[in-house]
């Protein structure tokens, strides 16, 4: 099966559904029929049987008339009517005789009794005094009388056991369609089972790969092309891998490369500065300081460049212990707090959590550059409030600033080295787009998630850490 394609199992799947459900119903569909045939053929017999029984019981006056009438008138033509309703009462007894289930003693009897009576007209017939035939008379009507309520009887049996019947085949129908109910959920479960199961690794491999957690290695087990899927995914992942070591490799050697000469050019202007090579007019120091700021901005870019190389190395070690997340995170507004009263910013911690297995240092990192970067974009006399809580198996810690916010089409973005989002800090130093980025490279490293929800007002930022 695991060579199969994710259509075949599909198709499969669909089949073998199709063809229990087809067998169970054409297995009703002839139990049904064989039961209609049956309750058909049960009609009819009982119909006949109804028939013969009144036709035997109209041969019986038939007979008696004839019989009393002749022994009144001694009318030869008498006989002949006797003769004709004794022979019809014979095939009628024959009929009653050739069905199952029939009585016989009410028949055997009443056909004592009618030869009877035809050998005394007979003998009439031929002068012989006529016997008093009253008890024979008596012996039709009563032997036709029960051989009517016991055929009444019988086919009341038949009619109870045909039901019964029904009964039973309607029960046996419910059954089957109940198992093959059964048997083709258990069968559509089986293959959603088989075929959803790589989907959903596969989604989740994709969103690692979305959130450059590129670390863990792709398998996909289950059809064919979905396996091909997955190892063209792993593919991509070594990859985006390979160029991300590259990037990160380029960025730390020109980090390098470029300190030695910017040193140099510090020296430079410093010297120039201090009047070492001769005093400087007032337009020459002017381009001087102009210079010494630039080389300043382009140092502070470099380390940071660095730091954030340094993060992603950092990551890989961590040193887990329990840690409380509720006074790390009043020491970090503690340590923000100059920061903040410049801009007149109030942070406010509140909330409770379970402790987590985590590094507390790294922790303090991320929750630094979040809350700093809150701080960049709240206005003057802004409220940051960082929340923390739990939800299940995971601590939560929200960061909710006052600022202008982020677009939606930014929400992921904005975790990127190096983006930097439409909405710029009201404050007059730009930032470089890395802080966001060591947050969610710290956090990664916790198997934890960092997301930028969003929000009416402001930004919102939410740290989710695993604690169980």
């Amino acid at each position: 099966m695991p060579r199969l394609s994710f259509r075949a199992i599909l198709l499969l799947g669909f089949l073998l559904v199709a063809g229990i459900l087809s067998t169970i119903t054409v297995s009703g569909w002839l139990s049904i029929e064989a039961l209609a045939h049956r309750i058909h053929d049960e009609n009819h017999t009982a119909l006949t049987l109804s028939a013969a029984t009144a036709r035997l019981s109209e041969r019986s006056v038939d007979l008696e008339r004839a019989a009393r009438q002749f022994i009144v008138l001694g009318d030869h033509a008498l006989v002949e009517r006797f003769q004709v309703a004794l022979d019809d009462a014979q095939i009628t007894i024959a009929t009653l005789e050739s069905s199952a289930g029939s009585p016989s003693g009410p028949l055997a009897a009443w056909r004592e009794a009618a030869m009877r009576i035809h050998r005394a007209i007979l003998a009439g017939q031929g002068g012989a005094p006529m016997p008093l035939l009253d008890e024979d008379f008596t012996a039709l009507s009563v032997q036709a009388a029960a051989l009517d309520r016991q055929l009444r009887a019988h086919l009341a049996q038949r009619n109870q056991a045909l039901l019964q019947s029904l009964d039973a085949a309607r029960d046996s129908v419910i059954l089957q369609i109940a198992i093959a109910l059964t048997v083709s959920a258990l069968l559509a479960a089986a293959s959603a089972w088989w075929l959803l199961r790589p989907l959903v690794r596969i989604e989740h491999a994709i969103g690692a790969i979305g959130e450059n957690r590129l670390s863990e290695p792709i398998r996909i087990a289950g059809p064919a092309d979905l396996r091909q899927l997955g190892e063209r995914l792993d593919w991509l992942r070594l990859r985006l891998a390979e160029l991300e070591a590259n990037r990160n490799r380029v960025l730390r050697h020109v980090s390098h490369e470029l300190k030695t000469p910017l040193a140099s050019l510090r020296e430079g202007i410093a010297l120039l500065s201090d009047g070492v090579l001769g005093e400087l007019d007032a337009r020459q120091r002017e381009v001087a300081s102009i210079l010494e700021h630039s080389t300043q901005a382009l140092q502070s870019r470099i380390e940071q460049l660095l730091q954030y190389n340094a993060s992603q190395f950092d990551a890989r070690r961590l040193d887990l212990r329990d840690t409380v997340l509720l006074p790390l995170l009043r020491e970090v507004g503690a340590e923000q707090r100059l920061l903040a009263e410049s801009r007149e910013v109030s942070i406010h911690v509140r909330g409770d959590a379970p402790a987590v297995r985590a590094d507390a240092g790294k922790l303090r990192i991320a929750f630094a550059n979040l809350l700093a970067n809150a701080i960049a974009f709240s206005p003057m006399g802004g409220r940051i409030e960082l929340l923390a809580g739990s939800d299940g198996e995971r601590v939560i810690v929200d960061c909710l600033d006052e600022g202008p916010g982020i677009d939606p089409d930014e929400l992921e973005r904005v975790f990127e080295p190096f983006y930097q989002g439409r909405h710029n800090p009201p404050a007059p130093v730009q930032g470089n787009g890395i802080g966001l980025a060591i947050v969610r490279e710290f956090v990664t490293a916790h198997q934890g998630r960092v997301r930028a929800l969003p929000s009416a007002c402001g930004a919102h930022f939410r740290i989710e850490l695993p604690y169980a």
